[in-house]
């Protein structure tokens, strides 16, 4: 694979730039039992090799980082998970100081739904939030959809729907994945992030608005693609790559470039 000519700032000034990758439909495949979701072969030893050369590299993801760190077992690269509501640098996993408060009422609303909606995967993921999935049962996306919204509400909590065939319920608290782009984009140059679906978009936003203001010099928008992708995560891609095989490809040759 010949590596796109929009990563000649990273190989420029590695110490200076940053590789942020989304889970989920980039570094694995879509799998219908979201518990047995893995890297693709080679994605582990790809972000390890990159994190020799480069300022950061980071798994930004929907998932919570046990889960993460379990598929990922490398040092050098930081997690991000629940969008933003936890972290693990390296340190030990750090949730958000205003998540914790809402774990009661996270427990709360995942109980109901589990009781309103039987047959459809409740998703508790380190007691801060709760996805829903129906990919099993597709015939209940409107069923599904109007639950997670009234059990959201009624608990003062939020649903958005940041993946495929999924619904979260979440905190009321101001985090997505463009706020973790910002602040992993302190101090770099050129900053690129990878991601497949709808919650990657607030990334895109971020490496829009750190562009516009001058504070990086170089953002890269990695659309990597699907059957299910959207079209509007396309159409502001920079860089597009056909599914989590091709991704890892690339960053693999990056690497190569990098300790070459």
């Amino acid at each position: 694979m010949t590596l796109p000519p929009g990563f000649a700032p990273f190989l420029a000034d590695p110490a200076r730039a940053a590789v942020l990758v989304d889970f989920d439909g980039s570094l694995a495949r879509i799998v219908d039992d979201p518990g047995s979701a893995r890297a693709v072969d080679g994605a582990a030893d790809v972000l390890r090799a990159l994190a020799r050369s480069l300022g950061t590299v980071a798994v930004v993801s929907g998932r919570a980082v046990g889960f993460l760190r379990d598929r990922l077992p490398i040092e050098g690269v930081g997690f991000y998970g629940l969008y933003g509501l936890e972290s693990d640098t390296g340190t030990g996993v750090v949730a958000h100081p205003e998540a914790t408060a809402w774990r009661d009422v996270v427990e709360q609303a995942a109980a109901e739904a589990d009781r309103r909606l039987p047959g459809i995967l409740v998703e508790r993921k380190g007691g801060l939030t709760v996805t829903l999935h129906w990919r099993n049962a597709p015939d209940r996306d409107s069923e599904v959809r109007a639950v997670a919204a009234e059990v959201a509400r009624a608990h003062g909590l939020e649903a958005p729907e940041r993946g495929r065939m999924a619904v979260e319920i979440r905190p009321p608290i101001r985090m997505d994945k463009g706020r973790v782009v910002e602040a992993l984009a302190t101090g770099r140059d050129a900053v690129a992030f990878a991601g497949d679906d709808r919650g990657d978009l607030p990334a895109f936003d971020a490496l829009d608005a750190l562009e516009a203001a001058g504070r990086i010099r170089t953002a890269l928008r990695i659309a990597v693609r699907s059957d299910e992708e959207p079209p509007e995560l396309v159409e502001r891609g920079d860089v597009h790559v056909d599914g989590p095989d091709a991704l890892v490809a690339m960053l693999g040759e990056l690497g190569r470039a990098l300790s070459g």
